[in-house]
């Protein structure tokens, strides 16, 4: 089954690079700076330094930066930029109003967002590259027009075809895409991003975060059984929580470490979002040169192996971690058992089996109505190979699905090397549908329709990485549990959600207790990767003929037009949309699913704006608010259209850890576009605080969280110092009740100079114009 066949590139007569690889010229580069920059460092820094320190050091524009962890803003300059489909779009808009010819770095686009899974691979890719033209079509042009490398839909999942292509250790990366951090299974510090930032990259500009702190997990003994790499971080996110690894690195190490492949090592690294990590990372070691031979990059390895000892953490780390990582963790993998976490939020844990009574008092069902293995987290070939080994046993011993299971395939790579090998005949022997190689259900890319009736409570398992609410299907009601690929395979077999694969028996079609074996897996495929369709376009040596137009008509696309500078008043008299309520993600802000066609058009997208939110006044009604100007109860969407209008500036109150999940600048920019100029939360996730920012609206903390609890429905709110603006002085926020009554409080921030600049001009994009 050739999934490409619709959209290959040879049909089409379009003329395709001999191959996409990060030329071993730029990886020479990057490392000719670790020598000097590490040494500079160490000798600011006085002291052994971690693998972390070494490759932020490499990266600086300063190298004289004497950076304090948590509180100093550094410039870096990343080797290259990835971007998916989604965020792609308002990212090429945004560069296009830049006003330059071309991207200063290597840059690539990949298909992978706007393929719903329905039926099966090939028909659900030929629906979307139907429907999605348009996009498709400007994405590919945009690419060729500025001299970025273009992926066609089905050529994989940007994650897993950026590990098989593009990462390298050592390196730097930002991708928009929250999931960048998967590269890290590679050693490259490789961080997500909302697309102003990679609109900095691209042209030229230097990217600006602050210096970050490190988490150490020392990961000793090694995995045995049913337990898998995607435990660990499973393991990781009920210690850390969904919030606990903002703003640092986590540094994995130890003989643990080392006894993980690249590709589980990735595994781990991706989830490092599910805690709000700035980025996760391994050291360079055996397993990670084996993955880039495999993948046809010996080069990297070579040069990767002359420069190993900056590859790693200084031995005096190693010896003695506990001096040089701001919090410590420490797992056995030898006693690590199968995880499964959720619903509703990555972070709630328990070991697989033996939860009954956690089911019953949250009276989820029992029986599971869907099973899913693959996505950028949990789709490499070794990860197919040890579920796909308990498919074949399931066949031999008479074990049927209890219900459906599908598989995606993480690229066109691994789909035509497991189709090559059988594997996925043997997930199709027992009834499997396979998917496009795209994220598909991982993001509400899924159309239940034929199989599951709308808000009717149902538990469904995954290898997946996030499970908010209504991020699979759009349906509140599903329940989402995160496993390995292998449980999740047990559980298809099962179909109890309880089930334990380790101790559990099912019975078979004659009657019989069967037990499974241990899943069984292969690092990398003994006949090499099988590379099937060529998906890879890479950009034209002359580009003028090309030309990239968005119709003014689209329903689709929408050109930009930049906001508008701050006047230099105080804020005053502004309404609030929402006082959210408990977690409020990138998904209740700006809901994916069928909204990701509006991605690239800022009014229609602008349609779903905190339509997911719990507002404290109308906790029953979720996305729904009082319009201030009519005094009407309206959805949240209707009323900030509204306020719009009326050129009605507004604000947001917000709980604990605002914008936790996706790198989707649209939550930021949908508020932006429709009049919020100030948003005051207990906390924020970084991507989000960041993307409000670059986006030109003044994010602050309550300096005091229990000020929350005092803001009404009515109040109005205003500022008295916003003018002297600066880093480390909080802004005094005037809150008016309705009655007259006047109070004040500070909001703490975490805005620099230049990120004031921002503030000022409007949006980071305006400082870049400016400039340019």
């Amino acid at each position: 089954m050739l999934i490409l066949e619709a959209f290959s590139t040879e049909a089409r007569g379009i003329s395709v690079s001999v191959g996409p690889e990060t030329p071993i010229e730029l990886i020479q580069g990057a490392y000719a700076r670790f020598e000097p920059a590490i040494a500079k460092m160490r000798s600011t820094l006085n002291r052994p330094m971690t693998l972390s320190e070494k490759i932020l050091a490499a990266h600086l524009v300063d190298e004289s930066t004497s950076p304090v962890r948590g509180e100093s803003y550094v410039d870096f300059n990343p080797d290259r930029v990835a971007m998916q489909d989604a965020t792609a779009q308002m990212a090429w808009l945004q560069f296009q109003l830049a006003g330059l010819s071309e991207v200063a770095v290597p840059t690539t686009t990949h298909c992978d967002h706007l393929i719903q899974a329905k039926v099966e691979a090939k028909a659900d890719l030929q629906t979307a590259l139907e429907s999605n033209s348009e996009v498709y079509d400007f994405l590919k042009s945009v690419s060729a027009k500025y001299g970025a490398g273009f992926w066609e839909p089905g050529s994989g999942i940007i994650h897993q075809v950026v590990l098989e292509n593009y990462a390298f250790p050592g390196g730097m990366m930002i991708g928009t895409d929250s999931h960048t951090p998967n590269a890290g299974g590679l050693g490259m510090v490789a961080i997500g991003v909302g697309g102003a930032d990679a609109v900095d990259v691209m042209t030229g500009n230097a990217w600006n975060v602050r210096w970050p702190k490190l988490i150490g997990v020392k990961l000793i003994g090694e995995l045995t059984g049913w337990s898998a790499p995607k435990d660990v971080i499973l393991k990781v996110a009920e210690i850390l929580t969904a919030k606990g690894g903002t703003g640092a690195i986590v540094e994995y190490f130890g003989p643990g470490a080392n006894s993980l492949s690249a590709t589980g090592k990735a595994t781990i690294c991706n989830m490092g979002a599910e805690i709000g990590a700035t980025t996760s990372i391994f050291a360079y070691d055996s397993s990670m040169e084996r993955y880039l031979k495999a993948t046809g990059r010996s080069t990297t390895a070579e040069a990767a192996n002359a420069i190993a000892e900056h590859l790693r953490s200084d031995d005096e780390v190693l010896t003695n971690p506990g001096g040089y990582y701001d919090q410590l963790i420490e797992i056995d993998l030898s006693e690590l058992r199968p995880h499964i976490n959720g619903p509703h939020t990555p972070d709630l844990a328990r070991q697989v089996g033996g939860f009954e009574s956690e089911i019953a008092d949250n009276e989820w069902p029992e029986t599971i109505s869907a099973a899913l293995i693959g996505s950028c987290t949990n789709s490499s070939y070794e990860d197919i190979t040890r579920a796909a080994s308990i498919a074949r046993q399931a066949k031999r011993d008479g074990l049927n699905l209890k219900t459906d299971l599908l598989v995606t395939p993480g690229s066109e790579q691994v789909r035509a090397t497991i189709e090559r090998d059988g594997l996925l005949a043997d997930f199709e022997a027992l009834g499997a549908r396979v998917l496009a190689n795209a994220c598909g259900p991982c993001i509400g890319q899924w159309d239940r329709s034929d199989s599951q009736a709308k808000g009717e409570s149902n538990v469904i398992v995954t290898s997946y990485n996030r499970n908010f609410p209504k991020r699979n299907d759009g349906d509140a009601a599903t329940l989402a549990f995160v496993t390995s690929p292998e449980t999740v395979m047990a559980l298809a077999l099962s179909g109890d959600l309880n089930f334990d694969p380790v101790t559990g028996t099912i019975e078979n079609s004659s009657g019989e207790q069967i037990s499974l074996e241990e899943p069984v897996g292969i690092e990398l495929p003994e006949e090499g990767f099988d590379a099937g369709l060529d998906g890879f376009i890479a950009p034209p040596e002359d580009d003028s003929a090309i030309s990239v137009v968005v119709s003014p008509e689209s329903d689709r696309l929408q050109e930009l037009t930049p906001f508008e500078a701050w006047d230099g008043k105080e804020f005053s008299d502004m309404p609030m949309l929402v006082k959210a309520y408990g977690k409020c993600t990138t998904d209740h802000i700006s809901a994916a699913g069928p909204w990701l066609k509006y991605r690239g058009h800022l009014e229609n997208i602008s349609g779903n704006l905190y339509l997911g939110a719990v507002n404290a006044f109308h906790q029953d009604n979720v996305g729904h608010g009082v319009n201030q100007l009519t005094g009407e109860v309206d959805t949240l969407p209707n009323i900030a259209a509204n306020y719009h209008a009326a050129n009605q500036p507004w604000v947001v109150v917000a709980d604990e850890n605002l914008g936790e999940g996706s790198s989707r600048e649209h939550a930021a920019m949908e508020p932006r576009f429709r009049g919020c100029r100030m948003i005051v939360a207990k906390s924020f996730a970084r991507i989000h605080e960041t993307n409000l920012k670059k986006q030109g609206i003044l994010a602050l903390t309550f300096s005091d969280p229990s000020f929350y609890d005092r803001i009404d429905e009515d109040d109005r709110f205003g500022t008295a110092d916003v003018a002297q603006l600066a880093p480390g002085r909080p802004v005094t926020v005037m809150v008016t009740k309705a009655n007259g009554e006047v109070f004040s409080f500070e909001g703490n921030h975490t805005f620099s100079e230049e990120q004031i600049e921002w503030f000022r001009h409007g949006s980071a994009l305006a400082v870049i114009r400016a400039n340019a």
